[in-house]
């Protein structure tokens, strides 16, 4: 159940991950995680963690457009939860073929049966039988294993107690009723942006609704002018709710930017909410306890508009077509 999914989080900062077949394990200087959907969602978190690292997050076919020279220097790192991601398993194929540095993490599937086939490296995730939007500390615990980080294995490692610490009942049941009947847009900073895109999922696929994000300062150019409402075309924004992420780590005038933002739109007849990001125990401690709110908040509209929190069967019936 998602419930006991969100619950027993925590636990998976307890997971220690090994490359099976390491003896082929070469590494590079670039890590290339190539993923969709949640499988890559833990490659974005960890750049908000340290910006400074050498990794590229690929969501597509094959491989990103680097030249041979380059690919060459790379670890193509190939994340798939369930194994039978498409996309992923391409991007396997040809850096099988290109002879390039690989390592798979999944829990099983065709992308698994083909690494041990080939005796490439892999680390096979546990099974938790939960979605791949779920397993973003299984993935992170593997792909710090994978850039040999063990500085930030262990940081990870005391989110266990930290997070289960965390009571957001409270919290959550006061956002689900403020946001319920409305579509979220999520505002983060562009150092933020993982968090902003993991909220948007968690409302797309425990809630089944549509939801939305972008960045400051970027949208201080461009999307708010569409909020500028007239008579005419208030009514096309009356039920979007707005989220802002603020971070005390971010630049002061993108919080700035923020404030202003929030209250210009409440001027405008717009609702939204300030929610913050708090880091102050630890970069990581400050993102996930704010995606557990999310989860939280999630799943009681889940539970409100009476769908499945965990399947995802839009999806599903998608990959039957395009079969």
């Amino acid at each position: 159940m998602m419930s006991d999914a969100i619950k027993e989080f925590p636990k998976q900062f307890l997971y220690d991950p090994e490359i099976e077949n390491a003896g082929a394990f070469r590494g590079g200087n670039i890590a290339v995680v190539v993923g969709m959907g949640g499988s890559h969602l833990a490659a974005d978190l960890l750049k908000i963690r340290d910006p400074f690292i050498s990794l590229i997050i690929h969501e597509d076919f094959g491989l990103p457009s680097l030249s041979d020279e380059k690919l060459q220097e790379c670890l193509i790192i190939l994340n798939s939860y369930s194994g039978n991601t498409e996309e992923t398993i391409d991007a396997y194929e040809k850096a099988h073929e290109f002879r390039l540095s690989t390592l798979v993490i999944s829990s099983g599937g065709r992308l698994l049966e083909r690494a041990k086939e080939n005796k490439t490296p892999f680390i096979r995730l546990p099974h938790l039988n939960i979605q791949p939007r779920m397993a973003i500390g299984l993935f992170l615990r593997a792909l710090l294993h994978a850039v040999k980080r063990d500085d930030l294995m262990n940081e990870t490692a005391a989110l266990v107690e930290s997070l289960k610490k965390l009571d957001q009942e409270y919290e959550a049941r006061k956002l689900f009723e403020r946001i319920k009947k409305r579509v979220p847009i999520i505002y983060a900073s562009s150092r933020n942006r993982g968090v902003a895109y993991n909220w948007k999922i968690k409302f797309n696929e425990t809630a089944k609704i549509p939801a939305f994000y972008n960045v400051v300062p970027e949208l201080d150019h461009n999307e708010m002018t569409g909020f500028d409402s007239t008579p005419e075309t208030v009514k096309l924004s009356e039920n979007f709710y707005f989220l802002f992420l603020k971070d005390a780590n971010d630049d002061v005038r993108v919080q700035k930017r923020m404030s202003v933002l929030n209250t210009m739109y409440r001027q405008r007849g717009l609702r939204g909410e300030m929610l913050e990001i708090d880091s102050s125990a630890g970069v990581f401690h400050g993102i996930f306890s704010s995606l557990l709110l999310a989860d939280h908040a999630a799943l009681k509209l889940a539970e409100f508009y009476g769908v499945d929190p965990e399947n995802v069967p839009i999806v599903e019936e998608f990959k039957k077509m395009v079969l």
